[in-house]
């Protein structure tokens, strides 16, 4: 298998809201937001589903993967429930491996809230369910053995199981590739992802905003200096600034696709993981490899979700 997706098994849950929403609730436009059920449901009663569809960050990045033709496999916690059953079709249907059993849990699968505002920004709120309990007997050593690279999420990080899961992945990997997420994240676990990114990882990437927050820097050269430091390979998306990767001493950069008509900014940084490691993992250059995750970024912010199916891949 080429690539072994770990990460929080989400069904998303997208709505269109206003500005006024977003303020009203207390809520940090482009961020995550974790609740519970309970605040969950609450803002969900007053709203318009728009769509209903099985997500979370690395899964569509491994979705995307699968689409472009390469074996690929996912490992996420859902309950034997509604939504998990729907999950697990969802990844089926798109020819992904899912190398987990679900069973009953105390908690319900996970779901996650995207908020939708006029400016195509999205803002997230999720209930982590069940997806948040993942623990190391959730990790299938042998399938992660078995794959060239593994690849997590930050949002899956956490003190306690879910930790013990990352590190079990970790050390059974070939080559570990992991995303940041949020910068909420980051600030959270922020000791935690330095040493991951330092010390850990072969791959990480980010966003400007999430890696300018965990290694404390003003300035974008100081980020290239520490990716070259660090002899390891660094892939930061800047928004309409395009797309960098410092790989080891080699820095090369790709400009963002121009005039799109931009719907929904969800599965942004997913799809662009995913094509950046299609291009990775079937030996192609580092620009090459920047400019397909480009590409798949600039598709699926063109629809309303955060994957693509096949015929607009």
């Amino acid at each position: 298998m080429k690539i072994l997706g770990i990460g929080n098994a989400i069904v998303d849950v997208i709505c269109k809201v206003d500005e006024k929403f977003i303020s009203q609730n207390n809520l940090t436009k482009s961020t995550m937001k974790l609740v519970d059920e309970v605040e969950f449901k609450n803002l969900l009663s007053t709203l318009k589903i728009e769509e209903t569809v099985s997500g979370g960050s690395v899964a569509n990045s491994i979705v995307g993967l699968s689409q472009l033709g390469n074996k690929v496999g996912f490992i996420g916690k859902v309950s034997d429930d509604d939504l998990g059953n729907k999950y697990e079709e969802g990844l089926k249907k798109e020819n992904v491996q899912y190398f987990y059993s679900k069973k009953k849990e105390t908690m319900s699968t996970g779901t996650c809230l995207i908020l939708i505002t006029p400016d195509s920004e999205r803002t997230m709120v999720t209930f982590l369910g069940t997806a948040g309990k993942i623990n190391e007997k959730d990790i299938d050593k042998n399938a992660v053995k078995d794959s060239e690279i593994s690849f997590l999420e930050g949002y899956l990080w956490d003190e306690g199981e879910p930790k013990k899961a990352f590190e079990k992945a970790i050390n059974s990997s070939n080559k570990v590739a992991m995303s940041l997420s949020d910068l909420f994240c980051v600030e959270r676990h922020k000791p935690h992802f330095l040493e991951l990114v330092k010390n850990k990882l072969d791959i990480t990437f980010a966003n400007e905003q999430e890696i300018m927050s965990l290694i404390d820097v003003k300035k974008f050269d100081d980020v290239i200096n520490f990716a070259k430091k660090i002899n390891k390979l660094v892939v930061i998306t800047r928004g309409d600034k395009g797309a960098i990767a410092i790989n080891k001493t080699e820095v090369v950069e790709c400009s963002a696709k121009k005039n799109l008509q931009i719907k929904d900014l969800t599965g942004a940084g997913d799809l662009f993981a995913g094509g950046f490691l299609h291009g990775l993992i079937n030996n192609k250059s580092t620009r090459e490899s920047l400019e397909t995750g480009t590409e798949m970024s600039s598709k699926v912010i063109q629809i309303i979700g955060a994957r693509l199916n096949r015929t607009n891949i």
